[in-house]
C-alpha cells in the first residue's frame, strides 16, 4: 500500500519498512482506542459502585458477558471488513476496496439492528438463564435494555474503524474514541450524582457516547477523497464483496461470541456463590476486558498486515508480521498481568469500596494473572489465521477447545470441588489447548500458500 497522501494523514506502510516499527506504530493508537471502548463499561462500572451502592454494581456487572457477548460479535464484524479492504488495498483493486467498504456499512448497520432488537426482546430471559440472583435482575433487565439502543451505532463505529485501520490510520478511531470516551464519563456522573439514577443512567450515557463515535467516524469516511472515502449513492449490497465480508465478518463475530458463550457457563458457575463474590467478581472482571483489549490491538495489526502482504504476494512478510505480533502481545499481556498482581487492590478500588467485595476480585487476579501472557498463542495465531481468509477451521476450533472444553470442567471438575479456583484454572487450560490446536492449524495452512497452493476451508 503506498501512502498518497499528506504526512498529517499518519499512514502507516504495511507492505514495507520495518515491521518492528510499523507493527508497533499500527498497534499503539489502536491499543488506546481498544481500551477506550472498554471504558465505556468501566465507566459504568466504576460510576455505579462508588457513587450507587453494590447492587447497582452488581447489576452492571450480571450484564458483562451479555455485552461482551453482542459487542463482541460486532468488534468481529469489524474485524472481517478490516481483513477484506486491507487485502484488496494491498492488492491495488481500487474498485473492490470501494464495492467493499459500502456493502460493508450496510451489513454492519443490519447487524446492529439486529442485535439490538434480540438484546431488548429477551434480556430477562437471557439474564434468568444466568441465574441472576433476583435482587440484581431489574438494574440488570433496565441496563440491558437501554444498553441495546446503542448496538446500530457501536456496529457503525467498527465497522469505520475497520476501513481506517486497513488503510493504516489508527490514530483517527483513537480521537474519536477520545472524545466519546469523555463525554461518557461526564453523562455517567451526571446521570448517576446529578439525577440519582443508577444502572439506568450510565447505560443512557453509553448510549449517548456510542452514537457519537459512530457520527464521527461516518463524517471522516464522507470527507475522505481517497480510495476509502464512503459515497452515499454507492451504499447498498454489492454481490462480489457481499459474500467475502460475511463470511470473514460472521465467522470472526462468531469466535468473539464463543468466548462469551463458554463464559456464560463460567458466570452461571460463578453466581451459586453468593452476591458479595458475584460483585467481586464482576470488578476483577473488568482487568481482563481491559488488557485483552489492549492485546487485541496486536492481534488487528496482525491481521491487516498478513492480508495486506498476502495482497501484495509477499508471503515472507506474512510470517514475519504474525511473529512480531506475537512477540508483542505476549510482552504486552506479561506486563500488565504483573501490574495487576502488585496493584490488585488499587484496581479493584475503582470500582468497589467494600472490603469483602475487594478481596473476592483478588482470588480472581491471583489466579488469572499468569495466564494473560498464555491468550496470544491462540488469539494472535486466530487473527493469522483470519489474515489469510481462513475462518471455518479456526471457528471450529475455538468450539471445541474453548466452549466445549469449558462446559465439560464446569459440570465436571468445578462441580467436583466447587471452589473459586477451580473456576478461574479453566482459562489457562483451555487457552493452552485452543492455542496449540491453532498454530498447528495455521502451520499447515501458511505452508500452502507458501508452496503457491490453494486449500478451500472446510
Amino acid at each position: 500500500m503506498s501512502v498518497t497522501g499528506e504526512k498529517k494523514k499518519r499512514v502507516v506502510e504495511m507492505t514495507t519498512g520495518s515491521l518492528w516499527k510499523n507493527i508497533f506504530l499500527f498497534s499503539i493508537p489502536l491499543m488506546f482506542s481498544q481500551v477506550l471502548e472498554v471504558l465505556f463499561n468501566l465507566s459504568d462500572v466504576a460510576v455505579v459502585g462508588r457513587f450507587a451502592d453494590y447492587r447497582a454494581l452488581g447489576s452492571v456487572g450480571s450484564t458483562t458477558l451479555l455485552v461482551t457477548l453482542f459487542t463482541g460479535f460486532l468488534i468481529g464484524m469489524g474485524c472481517g471488513v478490516n481483513v477484506k479492504v486491507a487485502h484488496e488495498l494491498g492488492a491495488g483493486n481500487r474498485k473492490k476496496a470501494e464495492d467493499t467498504i459500502h456493502t460493508s456499512l450496510l451489513i454492519c448497520l443490519c447487524t446492529g439492528i439486529v442485535i439490538c432488537m434480540i438484546c431488548f426482546a429477551f434480556a430477562g430471559n437471557m439474564l434468568a438463564l444466568m441465574n441472576t440472583k433476583d435482587e440484581l435482575m431489574d438494574g440488570a433487565v433496565l441496563y440491558m435494555k437501554i444498553y441495546a439502543f446503542g448496538m446500530p451505532a457501536m456496529a457503525v463505529y467498527n465497522f469505520g474503524n475497520g476501513v481506517l485501520s486497513a488503510r493504516g490510520e489508527t490514530t483517527k478511531p483513537l480521537i474519536y474514541l477520545s472524545i466519546a470516551g469523555v463525554l461518557n464519563v461526564i453523562l455517567n456522573l451526571f446521570f448517576v450524582i446529578r439525577c440519582h439514577m443508577a444502572a439506568d443512567g450510565v447505560a443512557t450515557a453509553s448510549v449517548i457516547a456510542q452514537y457519537a463515535s459512530a457520527a464521527l467516524v461516518i463524517a471522516n469516511l464522507l470527507r475522505r477523497k481517497d480510495e476509502c472515502h464512503l459515497y452515499p449513492s454507492k451504499i447498498r449490497f454489492h454481490e462480489s464483496a457481499c459474500k467475502a465480508v460475511l463470511v470473514l465478518g460472521i465467522t470472526t463475530g462468531l469466535q468473539n461470541a464463543i468466548f462469551a458463550i463458554a463464559n456464560l457457563f463460567i458466570q452461571t458457575a460463578m453466581n451459586s456463590f453468593d452476591a458479595v463474590m458475584v460483585s467481586g467478581n464482576a470488578a476483577a472482571m473488568n482487568a481482563d476486558t481491559l488488557i485483552f483489549n489492549i492485546m487485541m490491538a496486536f492481534y488487528t495489526a496482525c491481521a491487516s498486515f498478513i492480508s495486506q502482504n498476502w495482497g501484495a504476494g509477499n508471503k515472507k512478510r506474512m510470517l514475519q508480521s504474525y511473529l512480531i505480533s506475537m512477540f508483542y502481545a505476549i510482552v504486552a499481556g506479561a506486563t500488565f498481568g504483573i501490574l495487576l498482581l502488585t496493584f490488585g487492590r488499587q484496581f479493584l478500588g475503582l470500582f468497589a469500596t467494600d472490603e469483602p467485595v475487594i478481596q473476592a476480585g483478588l482470588e480472581r487476579i491471583r489466579i488469572m494473572w499468569f495466564s494473560y501472557m498464555i491468550a496470544p498463542f491462540m488469539d494472535c495465531t486466530i487473527a493469522a489465521s483470519r489474515g489469510i481468509g481462513k475462518s471455518g477451521v479456526p471457528t471450529v476450533i475455538v468450539i471445541l477447545g474453548s466452549c466445549v472444553f469449558r462446559v465439560i470442567w464446569v459440570y465436571t471438575i468445578f462441580a467436583y470441588f466447587h471452589t473459586v479456583p477451580s473456576l478461574y484454572l479453566l482459562y489457562t487450560f483451555s487457552w493452552i489447548l485452543t492455542g496449540v490446536a491453532e498454530i498447528i492449524y495455521f502451520t499447515v495452512s501458511f505452508r500452502k500458500i507458501r508452496c503457491g497452493k490453494q486449500m478451500e476451508e472446510k
